[in-house]
């Protein structure tokens, strides 16, 4: 199991591109340490930091010049993405340690797909006032629901007045339910339970492509084959969320209907 102890590391920002391999193709000429740091976003020092740990390959050397390429682009950024995820150093050598270079390509490819719009929110920062306006509960109930949102993961407080939401679109589905008339606590209890389900399902599902898709791959599919293997993941991403959507859908309506007949039933002489 990967650790995900956080590092902290501070970067540099990273050039406008349309997208990682545009990166790395625009690198096919030869680069210096200074250039390869400003393309990854990165500082010298780092770079050099990396390249002691042997996470990167010796630069091609001129005279006391290095020269760096396609290849040291690709692994810089594949680090940079990795850390920024919560993964440690060490981690992150034994994975390199293994791998070919192709396999770094490959992972800022799914990884370039799990941010896109559909695949990760974006966090927005909201005040704390705005809660109960939100929740259509009066002032003062603010502080129990950033405490909750907290708790669940869902939150991070940045100062007395603002919070950080780390996934939007669940905030304001629960307090979309709590304004209908549910209360916190119901709401609250609920999103562990939606998440542990969820993440049973979402656990089997990875298990299977990685089974079926990535693993045959892997093991000596054609590199060209790779856009396929990496469209048919995006689409799974697509097909995963519509299949839960929809089966969420139908047992809603077979739990409205048992409980429906319950009240008709208890309506019925006594």
């Amino acid at each position: 199991m990967v650790s995900h102890e956080k590092v902290k590391v501070s970067w540099l920002p990273l050039p406008a591109a349309a997208s990682v391999r545009e990166v790395i193709v625009s690198t096919a000429d030869e680069i210096t340490i200074d250039e390869l740091a400003a393309r990854v976003g990165m500082t010298v020092r780092n770079v050099r930091a990396y390249a002691g740990r042997g996470l990167i390959p010796a630069p091609r050397l001129q005279g006391r010049t290095g020269y760096y390429g396609a290849e040291h682009v690709s692994r810089l950024r594949l680090i940079r993405e990795l850390v920024d995820r919560g993964y440690t150093l060490a981690a992150v050598e034994k994975a390199f340690a293994s791998q070919s270079e192709s396999t770094a390509v490959h992972a800022l490819d799914l990884l370039a797909v799990l941010d896109a719009p559909l695949g990760q929110e974006t966090a927005e920062v909201m005040r704390r006032d705005s809660l109960p306006m939100l929740t259509g509960s009066g002032p003062g109930t603010g502080t129990d629901v950033v405490d909750d949102l907290v708790r669940l993961g869902l939150a991070e407080v940045l100062d007395d007045d603002r919070i950080n939401v780390l996934h939007p679109s669940v905030v304001r589905a629960g307090t979309s339910a709590i304004a209908l008339g549910l209360s916190p606590s119901t709401v609250t209890s609920l999103m562990p339970l939606l998440s542990d389900r969820l993440g049973d399902i979402a656990d089997e599902l990875v298990t299977r492509v990685r089974e079926e898709i990535w693993q045959p791959f892997k093991s000596g599919m054609p590199e060209q084959d790779w856009p396929h293997v990496l469209n048919v993941i995006e689409q799974l991403l697509l097909v995963a969320g519509q299949a839960v959507i929809a089966a969420f859908r139908r047992e809603l309506n077979r739990a409205i209907e048992s409980a429906l007949g319950a009240e008709i039933a208890a309506m019925g002489p006594q």
